[in-house]
């Protein structure tokens, strides 16, 4: 499949607070069901000394879930948060079919500022709600699978752990969605990780994993419990109900 021209293929919505995403058009997708894979990744500064591993580690959950046996039926959107950039998020690219998805544009994030953990969350279970509703408007199915990587706490922003809470219980009340798993992952973060639980309960998101420190041999095991998770949410989809738990042996 050719790699989608994004002037062409590609459609800008708005979400609440300013905050907007990109995804393929609609009428241009050739199945009838899809997974939403959500990836949003702390580029704040203190991810300076191992960034190079950390873009590796995007590389290979992407390329990972090419393996999956429903990869036609992903759209993955990956995006980096840091207060260097405007508005705090950088969508390295919106929801877009694996074969449309340029890796080489991983290697243009940069490390800087601070960690707007808040509106990336926000952000990412918004535009994975906001896609996925417009695909049932247009009678497909759709569940979804939304990751938050960080290495801190939030350092301030427009967004609150009850605003992404809200979303999350409205997603769950108008059953749009077949189904959608949340996961926050503290990579670095010893310093934080009961804060970033207290988070994880605050905001209504499914699951937090405390990776421990990064090492490459870590990074590599994160980048393979993403895939199997998105390859364990795209098969449950049509069965009514939520994928299986992937044991997280980081």
């Amino acid at each position: 499949m050719p790699r989608l021209d994004q002037s062409a293929d590609v459609e800008t919505h708005a979400l609440g607070n300013n905050f907007s995403f990109t995804g393929a058009r609609i009428e241009g997708l050739g199945a009838t069901e899809y997974t939403l894979v959500d990836i949003e990744v702390d580029m704040s500064g203190s991810v300076s000394p191992f960034l190079a591993d950390l873009i590796a580690m995007i590389k290979e959950s992407v390329g990972a879930c090419a393996k999956s046996p429903r990869s036609d039926n992903l759209l993955v959107r990956v995006a980096a948060f840091s207060t260097s950039y405007p508005g705090g998020i950088n969508e390295v690219h919106g929801f877009i079919p694996l074969a449309s998805i340029d890796h080489g544009a991983y290697d243009q994030l940069h490390a800087g500022g601070g960690t707007p953990l808040f509106d990336a969350c926000y952000v990412g279970v918004g535009a994975t709600f906001s896609y996925a509703r417009m695909l049932f408007d247009q009678e497909f199915n759709a569940n979804g699978i939304s990751f938050t990587i960080t290495d801190g706490e939030d350092t301030g922003g427009a967004a609150s752990p009850a605003m992404i809470r809200a979303e999350i219980d409205r997603a769950k009340k108008e059953e749009f969605l077949e189904s959608h798993v949340s996961v926050l992952i503290g990579i670095n973060a010893a310093h934080c990780a009961a804060a970033l639980d207290r988070f994880r309960r605050e905001a209504g998101i499914t699951q937090f994993i405390d990776a421990g420190d990064v090492t490459k041999g870590k990074l590599a095991k994160l980048a393979a419990f993403v895939s199997q998770s998105v390859s364990s949410t795209s098969q449950a989809l049509g069965t009514g109900g939520p994928s299986q738990a992937i044991a997280a042996t980081i």
